[in-house]
């Protein structure tokens, strides 16, 4: 029996064979592309092959589409299609990065993927693995365990982009009617029940551990998929979804209310109990957060470097123990080399891009090293962040000795030094990885190699670069810009991320935070040397109480989401989860002087852009002319 693929998700049609493709991945027929074992593995090959590129700036939104770094146009290497969402350029004629679609619509997703049709072709591959006889009865529950994962995932992805979705339980037959053919969108509730359903469906039969590192790296395990379940009851239980009055006025055909009014605080219970079976299987799968003293030459290391090195390792150690689920099909190489620094005039002939900037916003983000806000710390009061200051012996590991830069690069956290790339500051990698003694310094002045608007297509708009997602054995010799990259699985989900999920929740289901709230906040934060929450504030803060209040504690689990899991793309998703998106993302951006030649000079704040944020801009526009051919579609509020 052939099943249809449906195009733009219930289109008007003159007639129902304009809606189908019985043609999937160009296979001739069904029973073809089941004949056999082999046949039936190139299928499911086809149904990952729609994930999302995390790693590709010019894919996933959550890179360049937010306030967390600016970039330029034109650009070198990636390109800046999707930094448009983050100038206020989304619109719904033809929206950027557009995955509510299928292969056949023929129009440019802008950096999307067509995810209805890797939903159509997951059904069409459930529906006929049982064909093939030369495979296996464990093989087949495996393979159809990994695809009922993929079909929930990227009903999350569409969830989490567009709201309420239509449910693609299964494809319609080749017989359906017009009528059948137009989808709704699901209410809010359903669609999470469902995506959890088939989450709960996937687990019994996904390994516990990926046993062939050299081939199946990268596809989901049973700890993946309860981490995703988290995630999305995580993302349920949020403000956004979770009794959000702005969309009171989002009601179907059907007079359905498709986004719940009503504030259901059970929500993160259910999200709380999904993050402690996550955690707990993560653990016995052999999870664990990553220490950079298991590199074999970490004994030449001081312990400043190897502080500072824990995140980003964390990040770019290829399949480090931390990695939960990590993208391996696609190569992080051209954003590590937006990010990769130069030291001489020879290594700005193409190969760096050096133009993946953090704003100043998020460089003051980071906390100072008692572990607190810079502007809640004691020790900071009547400081002026932009004053300069002589680095000296005792600042050697992470600020070039005698060098002038300005007090927001001293006494900061070891994450800030791991992940932010400065005038003056240290570089570990790039050749130089068996001692800390010869480190690299960065010059970023205006007249500097690594400063400046020039090359034209490869430069920082404020004066930083994103160190944390370069790989320290990737490297560019003195003599030219053929850089070598380390290529390594760019994280999607890692278990430091599930701890300060599972702190949050806790704390959104308790009356006051206790010290359940506090360990799992505390074992990310001592990874980089960081004292307890509570130690830290009373000994620190301008604000002792703050960790003993729930509203206080939300407000330190936020900020250290942003921090661990900078530029990871979470703080995209986080922010409007939160619906905060509006608060962040209306501020201007900010940056340093990059003309400027001299301390005095460059050390100047500049507003390089002013964004637009308003409450449309939370959920993504569903393509206009996706609305005129099905009338049962309503808009995402504003657009």
């Amino acid at each position: 029996m052939l099943f249809a693929v449906i195009l733009t998700i219930g289109a008007t049609v003159a007639s129902c064979k304009d809606y189908l493709d019985v043609v999937p991945d160009n296979t001739a027929t069904i029973d073809h592309a089941f004949r056999n074992r082999h046949e039936a593995e190139k299928f499911l090959y086809g149904c990952f092959s729609f994930l999302p590129n995390h790693a590709d700036p010019a894919s996933n939104p959550a890179l360049l589409g937010g306030d967390e770094v600016w970039y330029i146009d034109p650009a070198n290497i990636v390109s800046p299609i999707l930094w448009n969402i983050a100038k206020g350029n989304q619109g719904t004629n033809s929206p950027y990065a557009n995955y509510w679609a299928s292969q056949q619509d023929g129009y440019d997703l802008r950096g999307g993927k067509a995810l209805f049709t890797a939903l159509s072709d997951c059904n069409i591959f459930l529906d006929n693995i049982y064909k093939p006889k030369d495979l296996d009865d464990y093989e087949r529950d495996w393979w159809i365990a990994e695809v009922t994962f993929l079909k929930a995932f990227y009903h999350f992805y569409l969830f989490r982009m567009y709201g309420p979705i239509p449910l693609i339980r299964e494809n319609l037959p080749i017989s359906a009617s017009s009528d059948e053919v137009r989808r709704y969108r699901e209410p809010v509730d359903d669609v999470v029940n469902y995506i959890v359903e088939l989450l709960d469906a996937s687990i019994e039969n996904l390994p516990m551990e990926i046993l062939d590192v050299t081939s199946d790296l990268g596809r989901p395990t049973k700890a993946t998929a309860l981490a995703l379940k988290a995630q999305v009851l995580t993302l349920a239980a949020s403000p956004l979804f979770n009794g959000n009055t702005d969309y009171v006025n989002i009601v179907d055909n059907k007079g359905r209310q498709l986004f719940p009014q009503e504030y259901r605080p059970e929500k993160w219970q259910r999200a709380a109990d999904a993050l402690k079976e996550a955690i707990d299987v993560a653990h016995e799968a052999g999870h664990e957060l990553f220490d950079f003293r298991t590199i074999p030459f970490s004994n030449n290391l001081s312990d400043y470097t190897i502080l500072a090195m824990q995140v980003r390792g964390a990040v770019t150690e290829r399949w480090n123990k931390e990695i939960i689920w990590g993208e391996s099909n696609v190569n992080p190489d051209p954003l590590q080399r937006i990010c990769f620094p130069a030291w001489n005039p020879n290594q700005n002939s193409g190969g760096i891009g050096k133009s993946y900037a953090p704003t100043l916003q998020v460089v003051e983000q980071f906390y100072t090293y008692n572990g607190v806000p810079i502007e809640e710390d004691k020790e900071w009061v009547g400081i002026n962040l932009m004053d300069l200051r002589t680095g000296s012996s005792s600042h050697r590991y992470y600020i070039r000795e005698g060098f002038q830069t300005i007090n927001l690069h001293f006494y900061r956290e070891a994450r800030f030094y791991g992940a932010i790339t400065f005038d003056g500051g240290t570089f570990y990698g790039n050749g130089r990885t068996n001692s800390d003694t010869d480190m690299w310094h960065t010059p970023m002045k205006g007249l500097d190699p690594g400063g400046g608007v020039a090359p034209t297509e490869r430069y920082s708009s404020t004066g930083y670069l994103c160190k944390k997602l370069t790989h320290y054995l990737t490297s560019v010799p003195e003599a030219n810009s053929s850089i070598t990259c380390y290529r390594y699985a760019f994280p999607i989900i890692r278990l430091a991320d599930l701890y300060l999920m599972y702190a949050e929740v806790l704390n959104e289901v308790k009356a006051t935070p206790d010290a359940e709230v506090y360990e799992y906040i505390d074992l990310v934060r001592a990874r980089t040397g960081l004292e307890g929450v509570v130690e830290s504030w009373q000994a620190h803060s301008l604000n002792p109480d703050k960790p003993s209040t729930k509203e206080g504690m939300r407000e330190i689990i936020r900020r250290e989401r942003l921090n661990e899991l900078a530029f990871e793309g979470s703080r995209f998703w986080d922010l409007r989860r939160w619906k905060l998106a509006e608060e962040y993302m209306n501020r201007p951006i900010r940056g340093l002087n990059i003309v400027g030649q001299t301390a005095a000079d460059f050390y100047q704040v500049k507003e390089v852009y002013s964004p637009t944020f308003t409450k449309k801009d939370y959920l993504w526009p569903i393509r206009q002319s996706v609305l005129l051919k099905n009338t049962n579609l309503i808009q995402n509020l504003g657009w």
